[in-house]
């Protein structure tokens, strides 16, 4: 839409997707993907990942894929579910092997899973699950607790990486049993002003821009308004650049910012 008026070659704030390889890393991020590697790369049993919606966790565990490289990958997205459906689809996910007479119970469930830890050593499996902090109103934190027993028997097992909002600390201290068992619990906040700033000149310049589109006044603003919350700062963005190629404007100030941001407040309210 706005691509040819400020000399883009696509879209430079779309939430970049799994294949890209584009990835913007931060104090924060780095360090939080340091810790995971950690207790990846050292098969440790259970680690856990907190921060706010937006800030770029699940991109972050898709770098921690592949940086480690496991052997299998499980990324569950949807985790709202009982703890013996939670068993019945990791064991499917992990291919454990399958039951002669399929019943779907916890028992069943287990032994699919005792099957591919003491089988035949395949290297350590990742286990991400996303909205971790959901699992306690179904219960299943216990469930994620009595898995980790799993990891007792060395390279055949895995890596269950917790990852959510900031309350997911919270939830797991509430499981002494749990909490103890985890080897790294660490959070990624958002950007900095001048990771703001970093941030989007690297998207503009990803996407093909040659020259300055936000001017200094527009990437603090920017910043302000967002927190520094990537998914923020891109839907504040990618509106301003239509704003500006519709008020045909050389250059994006603090002005123009002030007023998308007053149109997104607007029309959140109604």
């Amino acid at each position: 839409m706005y691509l040819d008026y400020w000399q883009l070659s696509r879209k430079p704030f779309e939430t970049p997707s799994a294949a890209s390889g584009r990835f913007f890393a931060c104090e924060s991020q780095d360090g939080a993907l340091l810790k995971l590697r950690y207790a990846v790369e050292n098969g440790r049993a259970l680690a856990a990942l907190a921060g706010p919606s937006g800030v770029g966790k699940t991109l972050l565990v898709r770098r921690l894929a592949e940086t480690t490289r496991p052997a299998k990958l499980v990324h569950l997205v949807f985790p709202q579910m009982s703890g013996r459906d939670l068993l019945a689809y990791l064991a499917e996910r992990l291919g454990a092997p399958t039951a002669s007479n399929a019943t779907g119970s916890v028992e069943e469930s287990v032994r699919r899973i005792e099957g591919l830890v003491n089988g035949t050593d395949t290297g350590r499996a990742l286990v991400v699950i996303d909205e971790a902090h959901l699992l306690e109103d179904t219960g299943a934190l216990e469930t994620l607790r009595l898995l980790t027993n799993f990891n007792d028997d060395g390279a055949t097992a895995f890596t269950l990486v917790l990852v959510g909002q900031m309350r997911l600390l919270s939830c797991v201290a509430r499981h002494a049993a749990l909490d103890e068992r985890l080897a790294v619990k660490t959070l990624v906040r958002g950007f900095t002003a001048a990771e703001t700033a970093q941030y989007v000149r690297w998207r503009l310049t990803e996407a093909g821009a040659e020259r300055e589109l936000f001017d200094k006044g527009a990437l603090q603003r920017l910043f302000t308004h967002t927190g520094g919350v990537a998914r923020q700062i891109d839907r504040l963005c990618d509106l301003a650049l239509v704003v500006g190629m519709s008020d045909q404007t050389p250059t994006l100030g603090s002005g123009q910012i002030d007023a998308v941001q007053r149109e997104l407040v607007t029309v959140g309210a109604d």
